[in-house]
């Protein structure tokens, strides 16, 4: 066909001149077509040599063309041409082949133009919740939330009009029917795909089991839905048979709970752990999930679809997908890296994406962007190679030798050399950290950094990377020299997996010890413990600012983004929340902010109480015995009920043991986060209305205890970060370095976020009362203190010494039980 019959002069003068400059070589095109399929825009994505062209790029999408010259003239697709045809043919994407003059086009598959996009009615989804609306048919006892309806025809307008929505919506507010009524009807209006990605477990549970099918039932919908879960969740079959093996080879049968999970996966069509009728040892479970650095993800040697790709077969099918955010941001980390939008990675390719629990995104995301290793993991790879047992042999390393290519004298060696290096470097960088348990890395531009840390950290590392690096030279030799029907093979196709694996920690390696001044990362170290008590060192890069990796990953590709929380404001001002995602630096009117209040009513409901007399912090002694004396007396006046909220364990632990005693006298059950897993105290705080929980971290949100169970909460401390985290010192350094408040800036927000979510643990319904204490004078006597207070709802508020304070919230507590 002549290429005229597709494209105007100028693209095929463009694209032959493109051509001539690579030499002639291999050059590959995205084209955008319009209505009547004519080429309307073209631009160079990759060039290669005289037979070949890296493979198509990520950002194409349905009705996008791929096209390459073939040098020889010859047209005809090869049988690489037409995998990648049928691969690209199934998300809508053409695909041509022309000669090196441009004037001529072998069409092997036709672009599918994108469907036509079907709008919302967002007057007949607001309808559906309002006054004599279907939903109180469906759920006896609605009412209309104003902020509910708000929340919907927002949510509904991102959908229409590929928006960016930030909606801040109250306790109360009834968020996830707001957002599911317009998602589910765009997916089942349109046929697209969408995320919903939370922090919790219990969120994700409440949607699949509870919201979603409600909805359904609204809508008129039968949607597919699925709980997308990581990799670790799932039985690998494969490492169950070598776990076996291996065991029987060891010993006469293999142990009694490894028998167990083969006798389960027997019965089971998930493999989904949740399914097993006992727990298992978090040991034996790790030696035969489907982990991620034990499989390549092609050829399975199982013969049969694996549990993993079962599960990724469902997701692909369904229309809703929920997640958390941790998946979520993995997925989106290696689209990034080069896997593209518009391919399956570890979620299906989707473009809306809805974030619950948004003011989890910056810690998330921060997180899967980060490198880091430590030598358990290295030491993991290391026994996935090779181990020896009882002189046993077993690990991937043996097939490869099985082909002839290796040496298998050599390896083990090499293998124990990387281990001694690995354990040297540990020992080093322990003797440097001493007593703490976080150092930041900084090289400075001029002097480098100190001889401590060249000879104690960068030595070593090198050292290690250099031991790896002879490692994988013979490995990856030995992989070169296999015949090409061996290449993949599944035992050689794990060895390249943990060659790739090995790789990147000494890429980590490099990338520290190399002392250059990079502002835009965080070098730092972590030490950590085994539940065994065996110390480790963390090795971590860490990008300093998210901003430009949200806009990357999330904000431009993605056609609607909503992200939701009931904390996202400091003093009604989204503006913190936007620079720490990256949705300040976005300057058109595709961003939407939207602040909706709790239906609830506080003013009525919650009394906050702050004792003047409560030393500040500073003065521990004086702060501590305080706390001592005040905290059972409230505990008692509220006659449990009682949610105590620590930012430090070792108080926390310090005041339970000493106020312990006294409330078991009065038969109130004293709970303590540490003593049991979250989940089985929750369910024992929740059940026993009396008892009293003291925790801290996580506990400061998602903790979901309505009515009596929760009538007191009380925050010990204002929960600033810790400061000498290394990754906060670093964004405090910069702010610092641009002339802003550190403290102002990043940490005083940060802190009021936390003591929003600590606040809304109190009201989860509209017939929920109770009171809030925060034993902190600098709410009072600093300057910021008003920034936390003016965050809050309005309030019953008594601010007057502590007996006055005990006194009116034992009042109000007993005034709020009457009819």
């Amino acid at each position: 066909m002549q290429f005229a019959d597709r494209a105007p002069e100028h693209i095929r003068t463009a694209m032959s001149t493109a051509i001539q400059e690579a030499d002639g070589s291999e050059v590959l095109f995205i084209g955008s077509v319009d209505a009547q399929k004519q080429l309307c825009e073209v631009r160079v994505a990759a060039r290669g040599n005289a037979s070949q062209v890296p493979a198509p790029p990520a950002h194409t999408g349905a009705g996008d063309v791929v096209i390459h010259n073939h040098p020889s003239g010859t047209l005809i697709p090869s049988p690489a041409d037409l995998r990648v045809a049928a691969e690209l043919g199934e998300m809508g994407i053409g695909f041509y082949i022309i000669n090196n003059a441009a004037d001529m086009v072998y069409v092997v598959v036709e672009p599918l133009p994108p469907a036509a996009i079907e709008r919302l009615d967002i007057d007949d989804l607001t309808a559906l919740i309002d006054h004599d609306g279907r939903l109180g048919s469906i759920k006896p006892g609605f009412e209309p939330r104003e902020s509910q309806i708000a929340m919907l025809r927002a949510t509904a307008d991102g959908f229409n009009e590929d928006q960016i929505k930030v909606i801040e919506a109250g306790t109360g507010v009834g968020k996830s029917f707001a957002y599911l009524i317009p998602a589910i009807a765009w997916a089942a209006r349109n046929d697209e795909r969408v995320v919903i990605s939370t922090a919790t477990i219990n969120l994700q549970q409440q949607l699949i089991e509870k919201d979603i099918p409600t909805v359904q039932r609204l809508l008129g919908t039968k949607l597919k839905t699925v709980l997308v879960k990581g990799r670790s969740n799932y039985l690998c079959s494969h490492r169950l048979d070598e776990q076996i093996t291996e065991k029987k080879t060891l010993f006469e049968s293999p142990p009694e709970d490894l028998q167990a999970v083969a006798d389960w996966a027997v019965r089971t069509k998930t493999g989904d752990k949740t399914e097993l009728p006992f727990l298992p040892d978090p040991g034996l479970w790790a030696a035969v999930c489907a982990d991620p650095d034990a499989c390549s993800g092609r050829r399975c040697r199982s013969g049969e679809p694996c549990f993993i790709v079962k599960a990724r077969r469902e997701a692909a099918s369904a229309q809703i997908l929920v997640a958390n955010h941790h998946l979520l941001f993995a997925d989106l980390a290696m689209r990034t890296k080069g896997f593209g939008f518009e391919t399956t990675v570890i979620l299906p390719p989707f473009k809306r994406l809805i974030l619950d629990e948004a003011h989890n995104i910056e810690k998330s995301a921060t997180s899967y962007f980060s490198e880091s290793f430590n030598r358990y993991n290295l030491q993991k790879y290391l026994r996935m190679l090779y181990r020896s047992q009882r002189g046993k042999q077993f690990g991937s390393l043996l097939e490869l030798e099985a082909y002839g290519t290796l040496n298998p004298a050599v390896v083990p060696a090499l293998i124990q050399a990387v281990q001694q290096a690995a354990d040297n470097l540990d020992a080093s960088v322990r003797y440097i950290l001493g007593e703490r348990f976080t150092l930041r890395i900084i090289p400075d531009p001029e002097h480098g950094v100190p001889a401590e840390i060249r000879e104690g950290l960068y030595q070593p590392l090198l050292l290690l990377r250099r031991a790896i690096a002879r490692l994988t030279d013979v490995l990856a030799q030995a992989i070169r020299d296999l015949p090409e029907e061996y290449a993949e093979e599944p035992g050689v196709l794990d060895v390249r997996l943990l060659v790739r694996r090995l790789e990147g920690i000494a890429e980590i390696c490099s990338t520290i010890a190399a002392d250059e001044h990079r502002p835009e990362l965080v070098f730092w170290l972590e030490r950590r413990s085994t539940s065994r008590q065996e110390v480790y060192i963390q090795y971590s890069i860490t990008p300093l600012n998210i901003a430009s990796m949200m806009q990357e990953a999330v904000f431009e590709p993605l056609s609607t983004v909503i992200c939701t929380s009931a904390t996202l404001t400091i003093r009604n001002s989204f503006s913190y929340i936007d620079s720490r995602i990256g949705l300040g630096d976005i300057t058109d009117d595709r961003v939407g902010h939207h602040s909706l209040p709790s239906p609830f009513a506080y003013h009525e409901r919650v009394l906050l109480g702050i004792p003047t007399d409560a030393p500040e912090p500073n003065r521990q002694e004086d702060y501590q015995q305080f706390l001592r004396d005040f905290v059972p007396r409230a505990l008692l006046a509220s006659k449990g009920s009682g949610l105590v909220l620590f930012t430090s364990y070792r108080l926390l632990a310090e005041i339970h043991s000493r106020v312990k005693p006294q409330l078991e006298a009065a038969g109130i059950a004293v709970l303590r986060q540490g003593e049991d897993h979250r989940s089985r105290l929750l369910e024992r705080f929740n059940r026993d209305t009396s008892s009293v929980l003291f925790a801290t971290q996580s506990f400061w949100e998602g903790v979901d205890s309505p009515g009596d169970s929760l009538r007191l909460v009380i925050m010990t401390r204002l929960p600033f970060p810790v400061p000498d985290d290394p990754i906060h010192q670093a964004r405090c350094d910069a702010i610092t370095a641009a002339g802003g408040s550190a403290f102002m800036h990043l940490s005083v927000p940060e802190a009021i976020m936390r003591f929003k979510q600590g606040f809304g643990r109190l009201m989860r319904t509209t017939t929920d009362h109770g009171a809030v204490i925060v034993t902190d004078a600098r709410l009072l006597t600093k300057r910021y203190g008003s920034h936390f207070l003016s965050s809050l709802p309005e309030t019953l508020r008594i601010t007057a010494p502590s007996q006055q304070v005990l006194e009116r919230t034992e009042l109000f507590l007993d005034e709020s039980t009457r009819p």
